[in-house]
Protein backbone atom coordinates (compact mmCIF):
# COMPACT_ATOMS: atom_id res chain seq x y z
CA UNK A 1 0.00 0.00 0.00
CA UNK A 2 1.51 3.71 -0.90
CA UNK A 3 0.23 5.98 2.64
CA UNK A 4 1.13 9.21 2.67
CA UNK A 5 1.15 10.02 6.90
CA UNK A 6 0.29 13.76 7.56
CA UNK A 7 -3.46 12.69 8.20
CA UNK A 8 -2.14 10.51 10.30
CA UNK A 9 -1.78 11.99 13.90
CA UNK A 10 -5.27 13.69 13.32
CA UNK A 11 -7.09 10.56 12.80
CA UNK A 12 -5.58 8.54 16.03
CA UNK A 13 -6.42 11.72 17.83
CA UNK A 14 -10.14 11.33 16.54
CA UNK A 15 -10.01 7.92 16.78
CA UNK A 16 -8.87 7.64 20.39
CA UNK A 17 -11.59 10.73 21.45
CA UNK A 18 -14.70 8.48 19.90
CA UNK A 19 -13.39 5.36 21.34
CA UNK A 20 -14.70 5.78 24.82
CA UNK A 21 -18.42 5.76 23.47
CA UNK A 22 -18.19 2.89 21.10
CA UNK A 23 -17.94 -0.33 22.27
CA UNK A 24 -17.83 -2.33 18.65
CA UNK A 25 -14.09 -1.09 19.33
CA UNK A 26 -10.94 -2.42 21.14
CA UNK A 27 -8.64 0.16 21.46
CA UNK A 28 -4.97 -1.38 22.62
CA UNK A 29 -1.82 0.79 24.12
CA UNK A 30 0.76 2.00 22.56
CA UNK A 31 2.18 -1.46 20.51
CA UNK A 32 6.06 -0.90 20.64
CA UNK A 33 6.78 -2.62 23.74
CA UNK A 34 4.23 -5.41 23.59
CA UNK A 35 3.14 -4.47 27.08
CA UNK A 36 0.36 -6.76 29.12
CA UNK A 37 -2.19 -3.41 28.67
CA UNK A 38 -1.20 -3.19 24.57
CA UNK A 39 -1.91 -6.94 23.84
CA UNK A 40 -4.59 -8.19 26.10
CA UNK A 41 -6.68 -9.67 23.13
CA UNK A 42 -3.06 -11.46 22.07
CA UNK A 43 -2.19 -12.70 25.44
CA UNK A 44 -5.37 -14.14 25.94
CA UNK A 45 -5.32 -15.81 22.12
CA UNK A 46 -5.12 -19.59 22.81
CA UNK A 47 -7.94 -18.83 25.65
CA UNK A 48 -11.91 -18.55 24.71
CA UNK A 49 -13.97 -15.48 25.33
CA UNK A 50 -17.37 -14.51 25.53
CA UNK A 51 -17.17 -12.46 21.87
CA UNK A 52 -16.11 -16.12 20.51
CA UNK A 53 -18.57 -18.66 21.75
CA UNK A 54 -20.40 -18.63 18.72
CA UNK A 55 -17.19 -18.51 16.83
CA UNK A 56 -16.99 -22.09 18.32
CA UNK A 57 -19.40 -23.55 16.00
CA UNK A 58 -17.23 -23.82 12.97
CA UNK A 59 -14.52 -25.82 12.39
CA UNK A 60 -12.93 -24.39 9.21
CA UNK A 61 -12.15 -20.10 9.52
CA UNK A 62 -14.08 -19.34 6.22
CA UNK A 63 -17.47 -19.78 7.49
CA UNK A 64 -16.29 -17.96 10.58
CA UNK A 65 -15.31 -14.96 8.60
CA UNK A 66 -18.03 -15.01 5.99
CA UNK A 67 -20.81 -14.86 9.25
CA UNK A 68 -18.69 -11.35 10.12
CA UNK A 69 -19.10 -10.01 6.33
CA UNK A 70 -20.67 -6.39 6.24
CA UNK A 71 -19.74 -5.14 3.08
CA UNK A 72 -21.90 -4.56 0.24
CA UNK A 73 -20.95 -8.02 -2.00
CA UNK A 74 -24.23 -8.08 -4.59
CA UNK A 75 -22.26 -4.60 -6.46
CA UNK A 76 -22.36 -5.22 -10.29
CA UNK A 77 -19.15 -3.57 -11.71
CA UNK A 78 -16.68 -4.91 -14.26
CA UNK A 79 -13.86 -4.33 -12.21
CA UNK A 80 -15.35 -6.61 -9.99
CA UNK A 81 -15.55 -9.29 -12.55
CA UNK A 82 -11.96 -8.66 -13.86
CA UNK A 83 -10.59 -9.36 -10.77
CA UNK A 84 -12.84 -12.68 -10.38
CA UNK A 85 -12.10 -13.69 -13.65
CA UNK A 86 -8.37 -13.85 -12.85
CA UNK A 87 -8.76 -15.68 -9.62
CA UNK A 88 -11.16 -18.14 -10.81
CA UNK A 89 -8.18 -18.74 -13.40
CA UNK A 90 -5.42 -19.02 -10.50
CA UNK A 91 -6.61 -22.02 -8.50
CA UNK A 92 -2.59 -22.54 -7.54
CA UNK A 93 -2.34 -18.76 -5.97
CA UNK A 94 -5.20 -19.26 -4.03
CA UNK A 95 -3.59 -22.75 -2.83
CA UNK A 96 -0.42 -20.83 -2.11
CA UNK A 97 -2.32 -17.93 -0.34
CA UNK A 98 -4.08 -20.81 2.42
CA UNK A 99 -1.10 -22.30 2.49
CA UNK A 100 1.12 -18.80 3.79
CA UNK A 101 -2.30 -17.99 5.70
CA UNK A 102 -2.40 -21.06 7.87
CA UNK A 103 -0.13 -19.29 10.33
CA UNK A 104 -2.21 -16.04 10.69
CA UNK A 105 -5.96 -16.32 9.47
CA UNK A 106 -6.64 -17.63 13.10
CA UNK A 107 -5.92 -14.65 14.83
CA UNK A 108 -6.50 -11.77 12.27
CA UNK A 109 -9.86 -13.09 12.16
CA UNK A 110 -10.29 -12.93 16.05
CA UNK A 111 -8.74 -9.79 16.07
CA UNK A 112 -11.31 -8.26 13.71
CA UNK A 113 -14.27 -10.10 15.30
CA UNK A 114 -13.06 -8.43 18.48
CA UNK A 115 -13.20 -5.09 17.43
CA UNK A 116 -16.64 -6.03 15.69
CA UNK A 117 -14.99 -4.74 11.93
CA UNK A 118 -16.03 -6.43 8.59
CA UNK A 119 -15.17 -9.38 8.11
CA UNK A 120 -14.20 -8.98 4.63
CA UNK A 121 -10.87 -7.46 5.95
CA UNK A 122 -9.06 -10.96 6.80
CA UNK A 123 -8.69 -11.36 3.11
CA UNK A 124 -6.90 -7.76 3.27
CA UNK A 125 -3.91 -9.28 3.71
CA UNK A 126 -3.93 -11.14 0.68
CA UNK A 127 -4.39 -8.53 -1.56
CA UNK A 128 -1.95 -6.55 -0.10
CA UNK A 129 1.22 -9.29 0.58
CA UNK A 130 -0.56 -12.26 -0.67
CA UNK A 131 -0.01 -13.31 3.03
CA UNK A 132 4.24 -13.23 2.23
CA UNK A 133 5.36 -11.87 5.57
CA UNK A 134 8.60 -10.85 3.67
CA UNK A 135 6.49 -9.21 0.53
CA UNK A 136 8.42 -5.65 0.00
CA UNK A 137 7.24 -3.65 -2.39
CA UNK A 138 7.96 -0.48 -4.99
CA UNK A 139 6.85 2.06 -2.76
CA UNK A 140 8.75 0.69 0.24
CA UNK A 141 6.14 -0.73 2.28
CA UNK A 142 6.81 -4.49 4.02
CA UNK A 143 4.84 -7.21 6.10
CA UNK A 144 1.07 -9.06 5.25
CA UNK A 145 -0.56 -5.25 5.64
CA UNK A 146 2.26 -3.69 3.79
CA UNK A 147 3.14 -0.57 5.63
CA UNK A 148 5.53 1.99 4.60
CA UNK A 149 8.17 2.96 7.30
CA UNK A 150 6.85 6.40 8.39
CA UNK A 151 3.24 5.29 8.54
CA UNK A 152 4.86 1.91 10.40
CA UNK A 153 6.28 4.49 13.02
CA UNK A 154 2.73 6.06 13.56
CA UNK A 155 1.51 2.91 14.31
CA UNK A 156 4.45 2.31 17.03
CA UNK A 157 6.02 -0.27 14.57
CA UNK A 158 9.33 -0.36 15.93
CA UNK A 159 12.68 0.05 13.05
CA UNK A 160 15.86 -0.76 13.64
CA UNK A 161 19.10 -3.18 12.36
CA UNK A 162 17.75 -6.54 14.78
CA UNK A 163 13.68 -5.90 14.29
CA UNK A 164 11.11 -4.38 11.58
CA UNK A 165 7.80 -4.23 13.15
CA UNK A 166 5.83 -4.00 10.55
CA UNK A 167 6.39 -7.72 9.61
CA UNK A 168 5.26 -8.24 13.07
CA UNK A 169 1.94 -10.39 12.91
CA UNK A 170 0.57 -9.47 16.06
CA UNK A 171 1.57 -5.28 16.38
CA UNK A 172 0.93 -4.89 12.39
CA UNK A 173 -2.66 -6.49 12.49
CA UNK A 174 -3.41 -4.17 15.66
CA UNK A 175 -1.76 -1.07 13.71
CA UNK A 176 -3.67 -2.21 10.39
CA UNK A 177 -6.81 -2.36 11.76
CA UNK A 178 -6.59 0.97 14.11
CA UNK A 179 -5.61 2.74 10.81
CA UNK A 180 -8.65 1.27 8.62
CA UNK A 181 -10.98 2.24 11.40
CA UNK A 182 -9.95 5.37 12.13
CA UNK A 183 -10.55 6.10 8.00
CA UNK A 184 -13.53 4.54 8.39
CA UNK A 185 -14.78 7.51 11.04
CA UNK A 186 -12.70 9.98 8.45
CA UNK A 187 -15.28 9.18 5.53
CA UNK A 188 -18.41 8.84 7.80
CA UNK A 189 -18.67 4.88 7.65
CA UNK A 190 -18.01 4.14 3.92
CA UNK A 191 -15.71 1.32 4.05
CA UNK A 192 -14.87 1.36 0.55
CA UNK A 193 -13.30 5.38 0.21
CA UNK A 194 -11.15 3.76 3.84
CA UNK A 195 -9.97 0.86 1.74
CA UNK A 196 -9.30 3.45 -1.35
CA UNK A 197 -7.61 5.22 1.45
CA UNK A 198 -5.65 2.94 2.83
CA UNK A 199 -4.04 1.77 -0.05
CA UNK A 200 -2.88 5.24 -1.90
CA UNK A 201 -3.69 7.82 1.27
CA UNK A 202 -6.16 9.69 2.90
CA UNK A 203 -4.84 13.51 0.70
CA UNK A 204 -5.67 11.52 -2.84
CA UNK A 205 -9.39 10.35 -1.73
CA UNK A 206 -10.21 13.37 -0.38
CA UNK A 207 -8.94 15.10 -3.49
CA UNK A 208 -10.66 13.10 -5.74
CA UNK A 209 -14.22 13.63 -3.69
CA UNK A 210 -13.63 17.40 -4.35
CA UNK A 211 -12.87 17.39 -8.14
CA UNK A 212 -16.50 15.19 -7.75
CA UNK A 213 -18.33 17.64 -5.88
CA UNK A 214 -17.20 20.72 -7.96
CA UNK A 215 -18.03 18.95 -11.17
CA UNK A 216 -21.55 17.61 -9.34
CA UNK A 217 -20.94 13.84 -9.61
CA UNK A 218 -21.16 11.46 -7.44
CA UNK A 219 -18.50 10.75 -4.78
CA UNK A 220 -18.70 7.08 -4.27
CA UNK A 221 -15.77 4.95 -4.53
CA UNK A 222 -16.78 3.64 -8.12
CA UNK A 223 -16.98 7.12 -9.31
CA UNK A 224 -14.16 8.74 -8.36
CA UNK A 225 -10.66 8.87 -10.32
CA UNK A 226 -8.49 7.52 -8.74
CA UNK A 227 -4.86 5.85 -9.04
CA UNK A 228 -5.06 2.95 -11.27
CA UNK A 229 -3.70 0.42 -8.49
CA UNK A 230 -6.08 1.96 -5.96
CA UNK A 231 -9.23 1.32 -8.48
CA UNK A 232 -8.45 -2.28 -9.15
CA UNK A 233 -7.62 -2.87 -4.98
CA UNK A 234 -11.34 -2.41 -3.79
CA UNK A 235 -12.57 -4.93 -6.56
CA UNK A 236 -9.99 -7.24 -5.55
CA UNK A 237 -10.74 -7.10 -2.23
CA UNK A 238 -14.48 -7.45 -3.12
CA UNK A 239 -14.01 -10.44 -5.35
CA UNK A 240 -11.81 -12.45 -3.14
CA UNK A 241 -14.72 -12.43 -0.60
CA UNK A 242 -17.12 -12.72 -3.15
CA UNK A 243 -15.02 -15.80 -4.25
CA UNK A 244 -14.36 -17.29 -0.40
CA UNK A 245 -18.48 -16.80 0.00
CA UNK A 246 -19.50 -19.33 -2.78
CA UNK A 247 -16.45 -20.74 -4.40
CA UNK A 248 -18.28 -23.47 -6.22
CA UNK A 249 -20.24 -20.81 -7.90
CA UNK A 250 -17.23 -19.90 -8.92
CA UNK A 251 -15.62 -23.33 -9.69
CA UNK A 252 -12.44 -22.99 -7.38
CA UNK A 253 -11.52 -25.12 -4.01
CA UNK A 254 -10.68 -23.31 -0.78
CA UNK A 255 -8.13 -25.28 1.20
CA UNK A 256 -9.77 -25.04 5.14
CA UNK A 257 -7.82 -24.13 7.53
CA UNK A 258 -8.51 -24.92 11.21
CA UNK A 259 -10.64 -22.45 13.61
CA UNK A 260 -8.29 -22.44 16.08
CA UNK A 261 -5.45 -20.83 16.99
CA UNK A 262 -2.01 -21.74 15.47
CA UNK A 263 0.89 -20.37 17.69
CA UNK A 264 1.27 -19.46 21.33
CA UNK A 265 3.43 -17.06 22.88
CA UNK A 266 6.57 -17.56 24.70
CA UNK A 267 8.39 -15.34 26.67
CA UNK A 268 12.25 -16.04 26.67
CA UNK A 269 13.11 -14.23 29.29
CA UNK A 270 16.18 -12.63 26.95
CA UNK A 271 17.71 -12.18 23.68
CA UNK A 272 18.27 -15.67 22.34
CA UNK A 273 19.50 -17.33 19.38
CA UNK A 274 16.20 -18.24 16.87
CA UNK A 275 17.95 -21.41 16.29
CA UNK A 276 18.25 -22.48 19.88
CA UNK A 277 14.97 -21.24 20.14
CA UNK A 278 13.89 -23.50 17.19
CA UNK A 279 15.49 -27.06 18.55
CA UNK A 280 13.90 -25.93 22.04
CA UNK A 281 10.40 -26.01 20.66
CA UNK A 282 11.16 -29.28 18.48
CA UNK A 283 10.40 -27.56 15.53
CA UNK A 284 11.93 -25.78 11.87
CA UNK A 285 13.82 -22.41 11.86
CA UNK A 286 12.11 -21.78 9.07
CA UNK A 287 8.85 -22.09 10.79
CA UNK A 288 10.26 -19.48 13.31
CA UNK A 289 10.98 -17.31 11.20
CA UNK A 290 7.62 -17.74 9.41
CA UNK A 291 6.00 -16.99 13.00
CA UNK A 292 8.24 -13.96 13.91
CA UNK A 293 9.47 -12.63 10.38
CA UNK A 294 10.15 -9.50 12.03
CA UNK A 295 13.83 -10.67 13.30
CA UNK A 296 16.26 -9.26 10.92
CA UNK A 297 19.29 -11.27 12.05
CA UNK A 298 19.75 -14.43 13.72
CA UNK A 299 18.60 -13.89 17.35
CA UNK A 300 15.63 -11.53 19.02
CA UNK A 301 16.34 -8.07 19.85
CA UNK A 302 18.71 -7.80 22.23
CA UNK A 303 16.42 -4.96 24.07
CA UNK A 304 13.34 -7.07 23.99
CA UNK A 305 10.36 -7.26 24.16
CA UNK A 306 11.46 -11.15 24.61
CA UNK A 307 8.55 -13.06 23.42
CA UNK A 308 8.26 -15.43 20.62
CA UNK A 309 5.30 -17.50 19.02
CA UNK A 310 5.94 -20.83 18.36
CA UNK A 311 3.55 -23.45 17.14
CA UNK A 312 0.87 -23.92 20.02
CA UNK A 313 1.36 -27.48 20.78
CA UNK A 314 5.38 -26.67 21.45
CA UNK A 315 4.75 -24.42 24.07
CA UNK A 316 4.63 -26.79 27.12
CA UNK A 317 7.72 -28.34 25.99
CA UNK A 318 9.84 -25.27 24.82
CA UNK A 319 9.07 -23.96 28.28
CA UNK A 320 10.08 -26.80 29.75
CA UNK A 321 13.38 -27.12 28.17
CA UNK A 322 13.66 -23.47 28.50
CA UNK A 323 13.86 -23.33 32.37
CA UNK A 324 16.54 -25.62 31.85
CA UNK A 325 18.88 -23.84 30.24
CA UNK A 326 21.04 -21.34 31.60
CA UNK A 327 20.51 -17.54 30.32
CA UNK A 328 24.21 -17.46 29.21
CA UNK A 329 23.18 -20.52 26.65
CA UNK A 330 20.82 -18.51 24.84
CA UNK A 331 22.79 -16.58 22.59
CA UNK A 332 26.85 -17.27 21.70
CA UNK A 333 29.22 -15.33 23.31
CA UNK A 334 33.10 -14.93 22.31
CA UNK A 335 35.36 -12.01 23.86
CA UNK A 336 37.07 -9.82 22.46
CA UNK A 337 40.24 -7.07 23.24
CA UNK A 338 39.95 -4.14 22.41
CA UNK A 339 42.82 -2.55 20.06
CA UNK A 340 43.80 1.19 19.33
CA UNK A 341 41.94 2.71 16.49
CA UNK A 342 38.57 0.54 17.65
CA UNK A 343 35.45 2.18 17.85
CA UNK A 344 31.69 0.57 19.31
CA UNK A 345 30.97 1.13 15.44
CA UNK A 346 34.02 -0.92 13.97
CA UNK A 347 33.28 -3.70 16.47
CA UNK A 348 29.74 -3.77 15.85
CA UNK A 349 30.30 -3.87 12.03
CA UNK A 350 33.13 -6.49 12.33
CA UNK A 351 30.92 -9.12 14.41
CA UNK A 352 27.43 -8.41 12.45
CA UNK A 353 25.32 -6.68 15.24
CA UNK A 354 25.39 -2.82 16.92
CA UNK A 355 27.10 -0.42 19.13
CA UNK A 356 23.97 -0.61 21.72
CA UNK A 357 23.99 -4.31 21.76
CA UNK A 358 27.55 -4.46 22.61
CA UNK A 359 27.07 -1.76 25.39
CA UNK A 360 24.25 -3.91 27.11
CA UNK A 361 25.98 -6.61 27.03
CA UNK A 362 28.97 -5.03 28.79
CA UNK A 363 27.28 -2.46 30.43
CA UNK A 364 28.79 0.18 29.10
CA UNK A 365 26.67 3.61 29.58
CA UNK A 366 28.58 5.81 26.83
CA UNK A 367 30.45 5.71 24.00
CA UNK A 368 33.92 5.33 24.85
CA UNK A 369 35.98 2.12 25.31
CA UNK A 370 39.90 1.43 25.76
CA UNK A 371 42.61 -0.36 24.09
CA UNK A 372 43.02 -3.54 25.84
CA UNK A 373 39.43 -3.66 27.34
CA UNK A 374 37.90 -6.95 26.90
CA UNK A 375 34.05 -6.93 25.95
CA UNK A 376 31.56 -9.91 25.41
CA UNK A 377 30.37 -9.80 21.66
CA UNK A 378 27.00 -11.98 21.16
CA UNK A 379 27.13 -14.04 18.31
CA UNK A 380 25.16 -16.85 16.72
CA UNK A 381 25.49 -20.74 16.95
CA UNK A 382 25.63 -21.44 13.70
CA UNK A 383 26.37 -20.07 10.24
CA UNK A 384 25.03 -17.51 8.41
CA UNK A 385 23.27 -20.01 5.61
CA UNK A 386 21.60 -21.56 8.60
CA UNK A 387 19.53 -18.28 9.04
CA UNK A 388 17.86 -18.97 5.85
CA UNK A 389 15.26 -16.04 6.59
CA UNK A 390 17.38 -13.38 7.85
CA UNK A 391 18.14 -9.99 6.02
CA UNK A 392 21.19 -11.15 4.57
CA UNK A 393 20.00 -14.19 3.61
CA UNK A 394 17.22 -13.28 1.57
CA UNK A 395 19.26 -10.29 -0.16
CA UNK A 396 22.08 -13.26 -0.93
CA UNK A 397 19.04 -15.01 -2.68
CA UNK A 398 17.45 -12.46 -4.34
CA UNK A 399 20.67 -11.20 -6.25
CA UNK A 400 22.16 -14.35 -7.01
CA UNK A 401 18.35 -15.86 -8.31
CA UNK A 402 18.82 -16.54 -12.08
CA UNK A 403 17.18 -13.84 -14.17
CA UNK A 404 15.42 -14.86 -17.51
CA UNK A 405 16.65 -13.45 -21.34
CA UNK A 406 20.01 -12.78 -22.39
CA UNK A 407 21.58 -11.14 -19.92
CA UNK A 408 24.58 -10.91 -17.94
CA UNK A 409 25.42 -10.51 -13.90
CA UNK A 410 27.28 -7.11 -13.09
CA UNK A 411 27.66 -6.02 -9.46
CA UNK A 412 28.38 -2.57 -9.13
CA UNK A 413 30.38 -0.25 -6.32
CA UNK A 414 27.89 2.36 -5.49
CA UNK A 415 29.54 5.54 -5.98
CA UNK A 416 29.30 8.98 -4.53
CA UNK A 417 26.59 11.00 -5.88
CA UNK A 418 25.34 7.72 -7.69
CA UNK A 419 21.18 8.01 -8.00
CA UNK A 420 19.13 4.87 -9.36
CA UNK A 421 17.96 6.52 -12.25
CA UNK A 422 22.04 7.22 -13.44
CA UNK A 423 23.06 3.46 -12.76
CA UNK A 424 19.99 2.08 -14.28
CA UNK A 425 20.44 4.38 -17.30
CA UNK A 426 24.43 3.50 -17.53
CA UNK A 427 23.30 0.21 -17.77
CA UNK A 428 20.69 0.27 -20.29
CA UNK A 429 17.97 -1.15 -17.60
CA UNK A 430 14.68 -0.20 -15.72
CA UNK A 431 15.19 1.74 -12.49
CA UNK A 432 12.51 -0.65 -11.29
CA UNK A 433 14.40 -3.53 -12.21
CA UNK A 434 17.53 -2.42 -10.73
CA UNK A 435 15.69 -1.93 -7.36
CA UNK A 436 13.62 -5.31 -7.49
CA UNK A 437 17.33 -7.25 -8.39
CA UNK A 438 18.66 -5.84 -5.38
CA UNK A 439 15.65 -6.15 -2.85
CA UNK A 440 15.11 -2.25 -2.64
CA UNK A 441 12.43 0.16 -3.52
CA UNK A 442 13.53 3.07 -6.22
CA UNK A 443 12.90 5.82 -3.76
CA UNK A 444 15.57 3.76 -1.07
CA UNK A 445 18.74 5.95 -0.25
CA UNK A 446 22.14 4.79 -1.50
CA UNK A 447 24.97 5.07 -0.05
CA UNK A 448 28.68 4.58 -1.01
CA UNK A 449 30.54 1.51 -1.47
CA UNK A 450 26.94 -0.35 -1.35
CA UNK A 451 27.24 -3.44 -3.63
CA UNK A 452 24.35 -3.60 -6.68
CA UNK A 453 23.52 -6.72 -8.49
CA UNK A 454 22.84 -5.68 -12.34
CA UNK A 455 21.66 -7.91 -15.26
CA UNK A 456 22.41 -6.57 -18.25
CA UNK A 457 21.63 -7.40 -21.57
CA UNK A 458 24.51 -9.44 -23.48
CA UNK A 459 23.22 -8.80 -27.00
CA UNK A 460 24.71 -5.02 -26.22
CA UNK A 461 28.27 -5.54 -24.66
CA UNK A 462 29.86 -2.85 -26.31
CA UNK A 463 26.87 -0.18 -25.72
CA UNK A 464 28.29 2.20 -22.59
CA UNK A 465 26.82 5.57 -21.81
CA UNK A 466 28.88 8.25 -19.70
CA UNK A 467 26.34 10.55 -17.95
CA UNK A 468 27.44 13.92 -16.68
CA UNK A 469 25.74 16.11 -14.61
CA UNK A 470 25.54 19.42 -16.63
CA UNK A 471 24.13 22.83 -15.01
CA UNK A 472 22.57 24.84 -17.84
CA UNK A 473 21.50 28.41 -17.75
CA UNK A 474 18.40 29.00 -19.49
CA UNK A 475 18.91 31.90 -22.16
CA UNK A 476 16.29 34.27 -24.25
CA UNK A 477 14.11 32.09 -26.43
CA UNK A 478 14.61 28.46 -24.48
CA UNK A 479 12.19 26.34 -24.67
CA UNK A 480 12.15 22.59 -22.88
CA UNK A 481 11.69 21.80 -26.35
CA UNK A 482 14.44 23.24 -27.31
CA UNK A 483 16.99 22.58 -24.53
CA UNK A 484 15.89 19.06 -24.77
CA UNK A 485 17.02 18.92 -28.33
CA UNK A 486 20.29 20.67 -27.83
CA UNK A 487 21.64 17.67 -25.28
CA UNK A 488 19.59 14.76 -26.59
CA UNK A 489 17.07 14.56 -23.08
CA UNK A 490 13.58 13.85 -22.79
CA UNK A 491 10.96 16.94 -21.85
CA UNK A 492 9.62 14.79 -19.20
CA UNK A 493 12.67 14.55 -17.29
CA UNK A 494 13.86 18.08 -17.84
CA UNK A 495 10.93 18.65 -16.07
CA UNK A 496 11.12 15.70 -13.36
CA UNK A 497 15.31 16.68 -12.33
CA UNK A 498 13.88 20.21 -11.91
CA UNK A 499 10.41 20.11 -10.83
CA UNK A 500 10.30 23.56 -8.72
CA UNK A 501 12.10 25.30 -12.05
CA UNK A 502 9.37 24.01 -14.23
CA UNK A 503 6.28 24.77 -12.46
CA UNK A 504 5.42 28.19 -14.86
CA UNK A 505 4.27 27.49 -18.49
CA UNK A 506 7.61 29.71 -19.33
CA UNK A 507 11.30 29.83 -18.52
CA UNK A 508 12.94 32.50 -17.72
CA UNK A 509 16.01 33.81 -18.73
CA UNK A 510 18.79 33.49 -16.28
CA UNK A 511 16.96 30.28 -14.57
CA UNK A 512 19.36 27.36 -14.08
CA UNK A 513 18.37 24.27 -14.91
CA UNK A 514 20.02 20.54 -13.76
CA UNK A 515 20.51 18.41 -16.44
CA UNK A 516 21.93 15.00 -16.80
CA UNK A 517 23.57 14.00 -20.18
CA UNK A 518 24.99 11.05 -22.19
CA UNK A 519 28.25 13.01 -23.44
CA UNK A 520 29.24 10.03 -25.80
CA UNK A 521 26.00 10.35 -28.02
Amino acid sequence: MQRFTPLIPLLLALFASSCANHQAIVQPAEPTKKSEQSLVLVDDYSATTPAEEDAQEFDNIWPRIISDYRLNLNVDNPRITAQLNWYKSHQGYLNRVADRGVRYLHFIAEQIEARQLPGELAMLPIVESAFDPFAYSHGRASGVWQFIPATGRDFGLQQDWWHDGRRDIRAATEGALRYLNALQREFDGDWLLALAAYNSGAGTVRKAIRKNRRKGKPTDFWSLSLPKETRAYVPKLIALAKLVKDPAKYGVELKPIDNKPYFAIVNTGGQIDLSQAAELADTSLEEIYRLNPEYNRWATHPSGPHELLIPVDKKEIFEQQLASMPATSRVKWQRYKVKGGDSLLTIARRFRTTPDALKQANSIRGNIIRAGQQLLIPGAFKGQDAYSHSVSQRMARLKTARRPGNSQRLEYAVRSGDSFWQIARNHDVKVSQLARWNGMAPGDPLKAGQKLVIWSKKSQPNKREVIRKVNYRVRSGDSLARISQKFNVRVSDIRRWNSRQTKNKYLQPGQKLTLYVDVTR
